[in-house]
């Protein structure tokens, strides 16, 4: 196929999109391969296409290779198999909600568990029929926030999502590997470096889970590695427990006058001065002694807004991601949470926590304080507070602190949560060295689902004893608007993007330079033997256009082969050059197509 530009809807810019932030916005806009329609949300150029259903057609090749079957469902679906999953709440406002003009509730589809498992169930009923494996690329919405960095964070976007369906957990098993193998095969055929990281299952539900990560500055998770091949998103990072202490000898917790120490800092410069510890004692305090009792307002799908507290040591923050990562755990929820920290609305219908100077828990309250008649609130700690840890916190009374306050003799909690930074240099949880943080780009997820979507549209088989069966399942999704973005941001400089041979719109972008009709036929007759070697042409063939604009358009756009006709025609000749490396070479006419289909074919 040759395109010729002198027809091809295509405007390139040579300035950069006043709300782009990241070079794959900047560059996808510029070079005319998508533009925007409203906010997250774009329309696909004729480029643009060509790139990616390129990228489609490697994930269909590597779906079909593991047995996967596709299908097709609608984007706008009906709200009751979400509503029998409680998906319908639990999303909040990340849904689209819509009515019909009935008053019908329908919603733009996020995702399409519900709808496998219904379509499995109105058509399996037996063991024999499984497993099965089947998957969809289509269109997904989110009422994103704030979309942001162009195709990395849209409104709308294309999503390959596939389920697998097994009888048991073993079956389970091996589909996820199958899946997991795949999707290393799809992003090393993309060119893309990804690396496939530890995560949590959030809404999602079911158990094991993974990450395909593409390293990256501009990338929104962060993730950490070791050198002895740990991998991990900071929301699935473990802490190293330490031992329990005994606290049989340790001495009674004191109440002392503390004013004016609101904060970790003012509260270390003050036991400091009030209480000097020696060197045989630990040394000075810091903020690693203090105990931080954080609360947290936590706004439910069902709109409940609940007060939890976290118990964390003063030397380090709290954060949100694997806060709202792990608290499922302790509070019934399974969608989209609000979090945020208390503010002093929640405050005041909690007298008995003092800003600035809370302690932990009721059982604080009532050994050491006396106080009685306050409500339990849900207390949670970091794991790094372990039985027979002495702390210095709060007392609940302005301008008082507790020292040597001891964890399970003073102060008992609800439970233990990961919820504060992982930082560069804390030990990996399997013992391989000390921790890197770096940022990246979440290409893929994998999930076991296990038996949640099921159980719940009641989705069963008649095992080999005849008996009725819940069926296991997978899910396994790959961002496939996001991996044209992720291309282009891993293949671009500054003077426009580089694509890949693999997604590249064309393999060769033949530009006529010069006025002389000579130039054009040569590069016409080239182009058609271009062609008919089988290759995909994008032919410059734009009269009265500067060689400037044209070399400016070819290297914007991308193609990975450049090929001149100009001056050097009288001599036989026209250049050839490599759009990655940069390097040309003057290539007789004659062996000119030769030479492309050989860089190709040789790719």
């Amino acid at each position: 196929m040759v395109l010729r530009l002198s027809q091809l809807f295509l405007r390139t810019l040579r300035e950069d999109p006043v709300d782009a932030e990241v070079a794959s916005h900047k560059l996808l806009v510029r070079a005319g391969y998508i533009r925007r329609a409203a906010p997250g949300i774009y329309t696909w150029l004729p480029l643009g296409l060509s790139v990616l259903r390129k990228v489609e057609e490697i994930i269909r090749q590597e779906m079909s290779a593991i047995g996967a079957q596709e299908v097709h469902f609608p984007a706008l679906l009906p709200r009751e198999p979400y509503e029998a999953t409680n998906r319908w709440t639990e999303y909040g406002e990340g849904l689209f909600r819509l009515q019909d003009r009935k008053g019908a509730d329908y919603l733009l589809a996020p995702t399409h568990e519900e709808m496998f498992t219904l379509l499995v169930k109105d058509l399996y009923s037996s063991y024999k029929d499984l497993p099965l494996s089947l998957y969809q690329i289509q269109n997904k919405y989110r009422d994103e926030a704030r979309p942001r960095a162009g195709l990395l964070r849209g409104r709308e976007f294309i999503m390959k999502d596939s389920y697998s369906f097994d009888v048991d957990d073993a079956g389970l098993d091996a589909s996820y590997a199958a899946h997991r193998a795949a999707y290393l095969k799809i992003f090393e055929r993309l060119g893309l470096e990804v690396i496939p990281v530890a995560a949590t299952a959030g809404a999602m539900g079911g158990s094991k889970s993974e990450e395909f990560l593409f390293p990256t500055e501009i990338g929104e998770d962060t993730f950490v590695r070791s050198a002895g091949g740990y991998y991990a998103n900071v929301e699935a990072v473990t802490t190293v427990v330490p031992e329990d202490i005994d606290f049989t000898d340790a001495p009674a917790a004191q109440v002392l006058d503390t004013p004016n120490t609101p904060t970790i800092e003012t509260l270390v410069d003050a036991a400091n001065q009030l209480a000097p510890r020696g060197e045989a004692d630990g040394g000075a305090w810091t903020a690693a002694d203090t105990l931080k009792n954080v609360v947290l307002a936590v706004t439910l799908p069902t709109g409940e807004r609940q007060i939890v507290v976290l118990g964390v040591p003063g030397d380090r923050a709290v954060d949100l991601k694997r806060v709202e990562a792990n608290i499922g755990s302790f509070l019934p929820i399974a969608g989209e949470i609000g979090l945020e920290a208390a503010n002093e609305e929640d405050l005041k219908k909690l007298p008995w926590l003092v800003k600035g100077y809370i302690g932990p828990g009721l059982s604080l309250e009532e050994a050491v304080l006396g106080l009685e008649g306050s409500s339990k609130l849900l207390f949670l700690v970091d794991p790094r507070v372990v039985s027979g840890t002495t702390w210095v916190t709060g007392a609940n009374i302005d301008g008082k602190h507790v020292f040597g306050l001891v964890a399970g003799r003073d102060f008992t909690w609800d439970g233990v949560i990961e919820c504060t930074d992982v930082r560069a240099g804390d030990p990996a949880p399997d013992g391989s060295g000390p921790l890197e943080t770096a940022r990246g780009i979440e290409m893929g997820h994998i999930f076991q689902l296990g038996r949640k979507y099921a159980e719940a549209l009641d989705l069963k088989v008649l095992d080999q004893n005849g008996k009725q069966v819940v069926v296991t399942m997978g899910s396994y999704g790959v961002g496939v608007t996001r991996a044209v973005a992720a291309l282009a941001e891993a293949n671009h400089d500054d003077r426009g993007l580089v694509w890949p041979r693999t997604v590249a719109p064309a393999d060769v972008h033949v530009v006529a330079v010069g006025r002389g009709d000579e130039i054009f036929e040569a590069a016409e007759k080239l182009s058609a033997e271009l062609e008919a070697a089988g290759l995909d042409v994008i032919f410059d063939d734009r009269p009265k256009v500067s060689p400037g604009v044209k070399f400016g358009d070819a290297e914007l756009v991308g193609v990975p082969t450049i090929l001149a006709v100009g001056r050097g025609l009288v001599d036989g000749v026209v250049e050839i050059k490599d759009r990655r490396s940069g390097e040309a070479e003057n290539i007789s006419v004659e062996k000119a197509v030769d030479y492309v289909v050989n860089a190709v074919r040789n790719r």
